[in-house]
């Protein structure tokens, strides 16, 4: 689950398709729309913020932001959390929605990568509360 040390460190939002990932120390979440300036902000969507865990990363030897995750993640077992589960993040709520299915795009980034990130590629969340999200912000599972 999350401990005390659970925290967000790397913040990044997609401009636009196979575009590369910008790295921000902030960003602001819309509720129920997804992070300002990313291309999967849409409303409804069970796929407006991507929450990936450092650990998992380092696991494969691929830096923050390598898989597409608006979120990158400290502390906090991301697979083991199901549908439906509450995390705040900072002042932002967000609600998991279902594990992210690592795509054909991982094997652009390593032969071999989307077989087996099977899993492990984080977990897709929706915006219940906006806010302003910071690299550093705590992360609380409710």
């Amino acid at each position: 689950m999350a401990n005390r040390t659970s925290a967000i460190v790397s913040l990044q939002t997609c401009p636009g398709h196979r575009e590369p990932m910008q790295f921000k120390a902030a960003v602001r979440a819309v509720a129920n729309l997804g992070l300002a300036g990313d291309q999967h902000a849409r409303p409804n969507s069970p796929r407006q913020v991507l929450l990936m865990d450092e650990e998992t990363l380092r696991q494969f030897d691929l830096p923050p932001g390598m898989v597409k995750e608006n979120i990158t993640t400290r502390g906090i077992e991301l697979r083991t959390l199901k549908s439906g589960a509450r995390l705040r993040l900072g002042d932002v709520l967000v609600e998991i929605t279902k594990p992210c299915t690592p795509c054909g795009r991982m094997d652009e980034i390593r032969e071999g990568l989307r077989r087996a990130l099977e899993g492990q590629r984080g977990m897709l969340a929706r915006v219940i509360q906006g806010g302003a999200l910071h690299v550093g912000d705590l992360i609380e599972v409710l």
